[in-house]
């Protein structure tokens, strides 16, 4: 037997090994990206209800604000306008 005939099982072992090597480590940053990536999908979800949480109180602040009552309220308090009289109201009717 000639040394080439030894050598070349060999070879082959070193390099389905470090073939074997290197998908392992793939495989180990592949997972260890999706786990960053899952935390951050959790953390963009939070995020996201918490908007939502706070533009639903926006549109309930919005609309109380928006209220009839409210702004008449606001007329009479801050701007000092008052009702008129039913008899300091004209109706003008176009022909």
């Amino acid at each position: 037997m000639n040394f080439e005939a030894k050598a070349q099982p060999a070879m082959l072992v070193l390099v389905f090994a470090a073939v074997c090597v290197m998908s392992a480590m793939a495989l180990v940053y592949t997972k260890h990206e999706a786990r960053k990536l899952f935390v951050e999908l959790e953390t963009l979800t939070h995020e996201r209800d918490e908007l939502n949480i706070e533009w639903g109180q926006l549109q309930i602040e919005q609309s109380t604000w928006a209220t009839h009552a409210r702004i008449e309220q606001v007329a009479l308090d801050k701007l000092s306008l008052v009702r008129p009289q039913s008899t300091e109201i004209f109706v003008i009717e176009r022909p």
